[in-house]
């Protein structure tokens, strides 16, 4: 079932600097294969549900195996028989609001 997730996970209790904790889980994100893109507060995963919740598992298990706090804020779009989801919605806002009065 193909499933588009919006994901953070960070760890929490290590001061200002989240960057090098964030650089790894965006790549343990990228090396999974998954279609991802990553924006400033979210990361972004379609696939099948168990590959992308292994990804966050995977992902989450390298704060917590040091140790470390974490906080996971997941958001979960599941929409059986559609795929290429991360592409086709933002391009459907993108199409209203090209259309000549910009009204759905």
């Amino acid at each position: 079932m193909n499933t588009l997730i919006a994901l953070c996970i960070a760890p929490c209790g290590t001061g200002d600097e989240y960057a090098p904790y964030v650089a790894e889980i965006v790549r343990i994100i990228r090396k999974s294969g998954l279609p991802n893109r990553t924006h400033a507060m979210f990361t972004e995963i379609e696939g099948e549900w168990d590959d992308v919740m292994a990804v966050v598992k995977e992902a989450t298990e390298y704060l917590t195996n040091k140790g470390l706090r974490t906080e996971v804020i997941l958001k979960a779009d599941i929409r059986p028989g559609y795929t290429h989801m991360m592409e086709n919605k933002p391009l459907a806002v993108e199409k209203i609001l090209q259309a000549k009065d910009g009204k759905p």
